[in-house]
């Protein structure tokens, strides 16, 4: 897989929104949404990753992403 970065672009308001989220996530494995910020926030992630990303349309995307979470998820000793 090829490893090129993208580089997306956060404001601060964002980040600390979505810091929160994910900290929240951490420390009880649980995804909610407490405030209707976090929900816009996640919405503009993912719209820029559709901007910067062409894999999720192409036609073999189940083994992209398949291949991808192998790549990342940890290796069990």
């Amino acid at each position: 897989m090829n490893e090129a970065s993208i580089q997306l672009d956060l404001s601060r308001n964002e980040a600390l929104v979505l810091f929160e989220f994910l900290s929240r996530y951490s420390d009880s494995d649980e995804l909610t949404i407490v405030d209707q910020a976090e929900q816009r926030v996640l919405w503009d992630l993912c719209c820029l990753l559709e901007k910067s990303l062409t894999e999720p349309f192409a036609s073999n995307y189940h083994d992209v992403i398949s291949r991808a979470r192998d790549a990342i998820r940890d290796k069990s000793d």
